[in-house]
């Protein structure tokens, strides 16, 4: 396991993920930003759910995703609503 798999949120499955669409470490994750980073994993995984973005938020601001004020969770569900 590597250095994303210690955030928030991340296991072995979404840092291999992160891995193949060219982000490994925090600082490259956090300037690419949740929503981009989604994009790019659902374009090799199109599973990639809502989950998995909230997911990428949190681990971003470095907390659960169970965790992201109610207002980011309505934004992101609707950057997802609109990407799917």
């Amino acid at each position: 396991m590597g250095e994303l798999s210690q955030l928030p949120n991340i296991g072995k499955v979404v840092e291999a993920q992160l891995n193949e669409v060219g982000i490994y470490t925090y600082e490259q994750l956090k300037e690419t930003g949740s929503k981009q980073a989604w994009l790019k994993i659902k374009a090799v995984d199109e599973s990639a759910c809502i989950h998995r973005l909230l997911a990428l938020e949190g681990a971003v601001r470095n907390i659960k995703k169970s965790q992201l004020p109610e207002e980011v969770k309505a934004d992101l569900r609707e950057f997802y609503q609109s990407a799917k």
